[in-house]
């Protein structure tokens, strides 16, 4: 029997343990860096006639991890952002290597110097209060799919839940006795208490009773359901948003843009709080964002959105003319003195 080399002993124990046990991290992103390591001995063995039972850390360096992300960005068109997510599963892993194999730190370092390519400006994708109203008035009532639909995007807007969040709703994490709220779970598990307009609640009430969703034993089962009784996917929520955005586009194009992602919501959600005046802060903690730079971007978007309003109204009282003073040699002089 072939003995591991230390390079599959420490990756697995990477994948294994430190990332679900001590760094916390979500099942998905786990996922995500495990095909980045698999993707990447790949190549070594196509590319550099490595072969992954022959890899070892003497092997692993920074030119060999530059020549892999080239290769993702030629060979498969890969995008920065794409990039930059490969990169990021390396250096997780030149700091847990830092940490249990002190001989590799001076390469570690040298990867962990790579640095990440810049992307393009993300546009933050968001619609009106009026908007939003419009489509969430699109599900047929008279139906129950229609109505478990409309309670979905309803719930995906009031609570600013990603969609995976939303997909993960269990009927017990959903409070609908005053304070009402809902309970989601976001990146590396972290959880948050989100709370529930009256209307929202009344909605989600009935929907439980609907679906006999209201006895103990059913709280362990998914809050939305696919035809097949099962929990309903992100691919089956985003074709959910999809039907209904298509109808509100085609019947109010002057309201929306031309496509609408179920991402839109959390968005909006964030820019009407900011509109109603709520604080930065507590908009952070609504949406379970870890840095407050994360929620600023809504900030930003307002500010810009009211100036185009400013620009769109002004009267032209400030003239481009210069004023008198400008001419007035001993005020210039005075001004510019001013403070030293």
């Amino acid at each position: 029997m072939m003995k591991p080399t230390n390079f599959a002993y420490y990756l697995a124990n990477f994948l294994s343990k430190y990332l679900p046990g001590i760094a916390g991290l979500s099942p998905n992103t786990i996922m995500s860096y495990r095909d980045t390591f698999s993707l990447f001995l790949d190549f070594c063995s196509e590319h550099k006639n490595i072969k992954a039972e022959k890899f070892s850390l003497s092997h692993l360096n920074r030119k060999l991890v530059e020549e892999y992300l080239e290769w993702l960005e030629k060979a498969r068109n890969c995008i920065a952002s794409t990039r930059n997510v490969r990169l990021a599963a390396f250096h997780s892993f030149c700091r847990y290597l830092q940490m249990e194999f002190p001989d590799y730190i001076h390469s570690a370092q040298q990867i962990l110097s790579i640095p990440v390519k810049r992307t393009k400006k993300i546009s933050v994708e968001h619609i009106t209060l009026e908007a939003m109203k419009f489509l969430l008035g699109k599900p047929d009532k008279l139906t129950k799919r229609g109505r478990r639909d409309m309670v979905l995007l309803s719930l995906l807007y009031d609570s600013g839940a990603r969609v995976q969040e939303l997909a993960d709703l269990k009927v017990g994490d959903i409070r609908t006795v005053s304070p009402a709220t809902v309970k989601l779970t976001g990146k590396g598990n972290k959880r948050r208490i989100v709370p529930l307009m009256k209307p929202m609640s009344d909605l989600l009430r009935k929907y439980l009773k609907e679906n006999n969703l209201t006895e103990l034993h059913t709280f362990d089962y998914p809050l939305f359901c696919n035809r097949s009784k099962g929990k309903l996917t992100r691919a089956g929520i985003a074709y959910i948003v999809k039907k209904y955005a298509s109808e509100a586009i085609r019947e109010a194009p002057e309201l929306f843009p031309d496509k609408l992602s179920p991402h839109c919501f959390r968005h909006s959600k964030a820019i009407h709080l900011l509109q109603s005046g709520v604080n930065l802060i507590y908009i952070r903690d609504f949406l379970g964002h870890v840095d407050i730079q994360t929620t600023e971007i809504y900030a930003r978007i307002d500010a810009e959105m009211k100036r185009k309003v400013l620009e769109k109204n002004n009267t032209d009282i400030v003239s481009d003319k210069m004023p008198e003073w400008q001419s007035n040699t001993g005020l210039m002089n005075w001004l510019k003195n001013i403070g030293k």
